[in-house]
């Protein structure tokens, strides 16, 4: 550990000192800064994973991101809505397993009628499970009194992507226009953390166009914005997207993965007690991506519960793991391994980010 004691000997998290750590290139040295985040996360929350049950309840958008294989004019997406029987099938899959929370995704829609079908199901989710699930959203932009509705009817986590904190690098990766707004993004999640949210933002690493300057600071900005945990991982292409054009920039998968564990690992020793996810986009480009991410800090994983029918065209990237997989296996094969990561699951705990009850 003496190498990467030497970087971190000081206090002050700079740029120059994140873009050094970054940049390590030894094999030595970087699973010295792995090591690191992982003494760090269990000095200060311990080897405890925390399972959120994933529901991709819908993937129907109103944006057109130029990275999405889901973005409203990629006209050969199936549209689904996932039925709320359905949805509250799962829900109680995850509260019979002890899974204690759930997420509940889709893509950005604000119309009214979404945003009452949403209220709606929140209500029912706690019907089914006596209020004893945490449950995140991660349903894009919202009005305040939408994000105070869905909140004050007990959804506790709010999970909003800043994709990228760079407003350059940012504006090379949505259309130019009052949708795709980047004060938006930052306000939106200034209203998640008035009104009480425990919230999540997270960036895509090893986009084309994207420097490690940018990386560094995506790292600043997640920690000193005040988020209590963060879900971050590799761009992963998809053809159907205007982004596409660039792939031949793109580093290979091997570096992405890599670079998502540094940024794991930093962030980490950067926020000792946030809450970190190990996510599926490590999975795809490393089989063993997820077990990686524990073992560079991370402290979450998200088993995916959206029925089976489902999952293939809820398609924000390709080559996403598991889709032939029923909710059961996905948890057991998970919780194999995060056992061989060194770590154990704390079914039944809703996990809530030391961050937040600080």
């Amino acid at each position: 550990m003496k190498l990467i004691s030497k970087i971190l000997e000081t206090p002050e998290w700079t740029k120059e000192k994140i873009v050094s750590l970054l940049t390590l290139s030894e094999e030595i040295e970087i699973n010295e800064l792995y090591k690191a985040a992982e003494q760090c996360r269990n000095i200060h929350i311990g080897n405890n994973v925390y399972f959120r049950g994933l529901i991709e309840y819908s993937n129907r958008c109103s944006k057109n991101c130029f990275y999405c294989g889901i973005r409203a004019k990629n006209k050969n997406a199936f549209r689904y809505d996932v039925s709320d029987n359905e949805v509250i099938e799962a829900a109680e899959f995850a509260y019979k397993n002890n899974y204690a929370s759930v997420v509940l995704q889709s893509g950005e829609l604000s119309d009214k009628a979404f945003t009452s079908h949403i209220s709606e199901l929140i209500k029912k989710i706690h019907a089914a499970t006596d209020h004893k699930l945490r449950i995140t959203l991660s349903c894009g932009e919202q009005k305040e009194k939408v994000y105070q509705e869905w909140y004050d009817l007990g959804a506790d986590r709010y999970l909003l992507r800043i994709e990228a904190s760079n407003p350059a690098l940012y504006e090379k990766i949505h259309p130019f226009n009052a949708k795709h707004s980047y004060q938006m993004r930052l306000q939106s999640l200034r209203i998640l953390m008035k009104i009480g949210y425990q919230t999540g933002t997270g960036v895509m690493i090893g986009l084309p166009l994207q420097t490690i300057d940018d990386l560094a600071s995506d790292l600043l900005f997640i920690s000193n914005s005040g988020v209590h945990m963060v879900g971050m991982g590799p761009y992963i292409e998809h053809a159907e997207t205007p982004l596409y054009k660039h792939h031949e920039l793109l580093i290979s998968p091997e570096k992405r993965v890599e670079l998502s564990l540094k940024m794991i690992a930093i962030l980490r020793l950067m926020r000792p007690s946030i809450n970190i996810a190990s996510t599926t986009a490590l999975q795809t480009l490393d089989p063993m991506g997820r077990e990686k991410g524990l073992r560079a800090g991370a402290n979450v994983i998200m088993p995916n519960i959206t029925p089976v029918r489902y999952k293939k065209d809820y398609d924000l990237y390709e080559g996403k793991p598991c889709l032939d997989d029923e909710p059961d296996e996905c948890g057991t094969c998970l919780e194999n391994r995060i056992k061989m990561a060194g770590c154990e699951v704390a079914y039944g705990n809703w996990g809530d980010s030391k961050e937040f009850s600080q």
